[in-house]
């Protein structure tokens, strides 16, 4: 409840940031394991689904709370990945890790964790900010 006796709804942010920690704390490993196994003799590089697989099962829409909100269409918001081609090459021995694709993917996790963390910490001071008035 709020100040004024409204029942407040759920805030499903810290759900999003949490689940998205536990899914960069996977690929991270996924990525240690790959690094760890570089020549192993016939090791398959590993990696994890896309994040955004996961919210294609919970559809954003964007609430209009005023009349002079621009309105998009669900193909301005639609959140799924486009198609890439794999990417791995196959060495001799059979192994399929390339270094210099796991350093970028360590990379990426590490700039989406500090992302995800910044939001989180902006997020945590506006409630608590609407909270101390």
């Amino acid at each position: 409840m709020n100040h004024n006796g409204a029942v407040v709804g759920p805030l499903f942010l810290f759900e999003l940031a949490s689940s998205q920690a536990r899914w960069l704390e996977l690929r991270q490993s996924t990525i240690a394991t790959n690094v760890a196994n570089a020549n192993t003799p016939g090791f398959k590089a590993r990696d994890v689904e896309p994040f955004n697989k996961v919210l294609d099962g919970m559809p954003v829409r964007l609430a209009t709370t005023s009349p002079s909100h621009m309105q998009l269409s669900p193909a301005e918001t639609d959140t799924r990945a486009t198609a890439k081609k794999d990417s791995w090459d196959v060495v001799h021995s059979g192994n399929s890790v390339s270094l210099e694709q796991e350093m970028i993917k360590g990379s990426d996790v590490n700039r989406d964790y500090s992302m995800n963390s910044a939001i989180v910490r902006s997020f945590n001071r506006m409630i608590m900010s609407s909270a101390k008035t």
